[in-house]
């Protein structure tokens, strides 16, 4: 055994080095790394960091706010109002969704849930407020508890439809929605029936799929950086809003469940209510990022290519690049490059990340954002708005962003900086 020290000094000479290196490691590695994670992220989801904040703000002032209404006022005045207008909002989206003249698997599949959704909350407020049955499951020692925690769960699954079809476009069916659905079915009769509470594992499986929807954000954000020039009418930034909503929501429902007030149920009906309408509004107007490949994908089937040869395609796309600015164009995607470049879509992404080092969204950014630094320059006199608009940016906030995130000053920075020097 080696010998103990019995100096204090020679141990606190140890213990202080000891702490150096934990502090230099955490330093270097850990503070860094969450440094760079959390300006990403910033960067990224500025919009939804704030919406965030915002809407948790607003659903914590609201349950305060519930504390105050009267039971009766509610039982017999809000929450009636608050089942219909959801019941409206579900039956007039659907109706507006299965009208739409251009249907893709977006619209179809937030439609059914908004045509189950308005149907389900028929039959409650029916069961409700005509047949004069109440609330059970109400507080964990009601013996419906479980199961009414459990139902909860089950509707929400519901949610989980739109968001698996955004990022996993073509996965999900009846079947594998079926699957999805089948352990907390047995999970919620083992529960009812079986002398063991289930009900921790029952929350937590909703909680599991919805982390896993969350980590294949990022591999959406990816693949649709390799096909467009602009993220601000694709849905990435919105499916990630989508997601707030949902952990918002369940959180509230959770606190619901567990705290039970019936006033609080004020506020997870309002929030269902912005959900309907908000993603109703989105999936009306927003384009399927898929269904705009989709045309292009079918005529690449029927194609066969030979592998590029790098360096002639590069002088080509070059030469056309500076002739024709495409990238002025704030439409620009990648499939566009096929006017002068005989390839499919898998191989025109291949061939950016390869020659250029970066995906297709970050390419034409960069150009535009040389050619905004060209014009800053040059006329001195135009305006940030006519600048990102001549750069092919679909907004000044998209063109804000890129700008700083390339260059690291926002455009009006680096202009005054160029000028003081």
């Amino acid at each position: 055994m080696g010998k103990i020290s019995s100096n204090p000094s020679e141990i606190f000479k140890k213990n202080d080095m000891r702490i150096c290196v934990c502090h230099f490691f955490f330093r270097t590695f850990a503070l860094d790394f969450m440094q760079k994670w959390m300006r990403d992220i910033w960067q990224d989801y500025k919009g939804e960091v704030i919406f965030a904040s915002l809407l948790s703000v607003l659903v914590v002032l609201s349950f305060w706010l519930a504390s105050f209404i009267p039971e009766w006022i509610f039982e017999v005045y809000i929450n009636p109002f608050e089942y219909i207008s959801t019941i409206a909002v579900c039956l007039f989206g659907a109706l507006l969704l299965f009208l739409h003249g251009e249907q893709n698997t977006l619209r179809r599949s937030w439609a059914i849930v908004l045509l189950a959704w308005g149907c389900i909350d028929v039959l409650v407020w029916g069961a409700r407020y005509v047949l004069g049955i109440k609330a059970v499951g109400g507080t964990p020692d009601d013996p419906l508890f479980n199961a009414s925690v459990t139902l909860g769960n089950l509707l929400a699954f519901m949610l989980f439809i739109y968001p698996t079809n955004v990022l996993r476009p073509g996965w999900l069916n009846w079947k594998r929605g079926m699957l999805l659905l089948l352990p907390m079915i047995v999970l919620g009769v083992v529960d009812y029936f079986g002398p063991v509470n289930l009900l921790p594992v029952i929350m937590i499986y909703p909680i599991v799929i919805f982390l896993t929807l969350c980590g294949h954000v990022r591999k959406y954000r990816q693949w649709c950086e390799d096909n467009f020039s602009t993220l601000d009418n694709i849905d990435v930034q919105w499916i990630v809003r989508y997601l707030t909503m949902l952990a918002i929501v369940g959180l509230a429902f959770y606190f619901i469940v567990f705290w039970y007030v019936p006033n609080r149920m004020f506020t997870q009906q309002w929030m269902f209510l912005l959900i309907f309408t908000y993603t109703t509004e989105q999936v009306l107007y927003r384009p399927d990022p898929w269904d705009r490949l989709h045309s292009t994908a079918l005529e690449e089937e029927k194609e066969e290519e030979s592998n590029p040869v790098n360096a002639a395609y590069r002088a080509t796309l070059d030469a056309w690049l500076e002739k024709e600015k495409p990238y002025h164009n704030s439409d620009f995607q990648l499939t566009d490059l096929r006017q002068v470049l005989p390839l499919n879509r898998t191989y025109l992404s291949q061939f950016i990340n390869a020659e250029y080092g970066c995906s297709f969204y970050h390419w034409v950014n960069g150009l535009r954002i040389e050619e905004a630094k060209r014009l800053m320059t040059e006329h001195p006199e135009m305006t940030m708005e006519d600048v990102s608009a001549r750069c092919g940016f679909s907004s000044v906030r998209s063109f804000y962003r890129a700008f700083s995130r390339e260059i690291g000053l926002a455009p009006k920075e680096w202009h005054s900086s160029t000028d003081n020097s």
